[in-house]
């Protein structure tokens, strides 16, 4: 049985969404999953949940794009850099984690298959609950990106949409909360 997302328990991890990346991710995916980004990013921030953000070896593949960064802008969040596919093979990234006190990650990024595949994984062995959020994850080609969601199922991964995330995390219409985040999603 799968728990429904809490925002107490949640914390957001983007990643690696770097600008020599990007043109790669084929073009019927990136700009769904970039729109979906930014709208689970927004949300992170007005219903208060941290924020990690990756950058897979930034001196070859570039810094975050603009987008994302835009989205940031004036959200507290966390950035590391990192040479691993997996997220949790950094032990940065894992004690930064682990001092969040949060049981649930909610993840967006790139490539779905690589970085979020095998982050998702190693986060699941180490006791976390992973919520993949489908239409804000990418990768360069249509069967790495749906392999890489099934792959995720098989894993104990539960894979939704980011509106599916987004109201789970409201629970209740009738908040200030819930008219600023419906905005996004409509």
């Amino acid at each position: 049985m799968t728990d429904f997302l809490n925002r107490e328990e949640a914390v957001l991890l983007v990643v690696d969404v770097q600008e020599k990346l990007v043109p790669a991710i084929h073009k019927d995916l990136y700009p769904r999953a970039l729109k979906n980004m930014q709208i689970a990013i927004e949300a992170a921030g007005t219903l208060g949940i941290p924020i990690l953000l990756t950058e897979q070896y930034p001196k070859g593949l570039g810094r975050t794009v603009p987008e994302v960064l835009g989205s940031l802008d004036g959200k507290k969040y966390r950035l590391f850099e990192k040479v691993t596919f997996s997220c949790a093979r950094d032990e940065g990234f894992l004690s930064a984690v682990s001092e969040l006190n949060r049981r649930q990650v909610i993840l967006v990024g790139m490539e779905t298959h690589v970085c979020v595949y095998q982050t998702s994984v190693d986060l699941r062995r180490a006791g976390y609950s992973l919520f993949i959020l489908d239409d804000a994850v990418s990768s360069r080609f249509l069967h790495n990106y749906q392999s890489g969601l099934q792959a995720l199922r098989d894993a104990g991964c539960t894979v939704v949409s980011t509106e599916t995330a987004i109201f789970e995390l409201l629970k209740v219409a009738a908040t200030p909360e819930f008219k600023k985040v419906a905005s996004l999603i409509k």
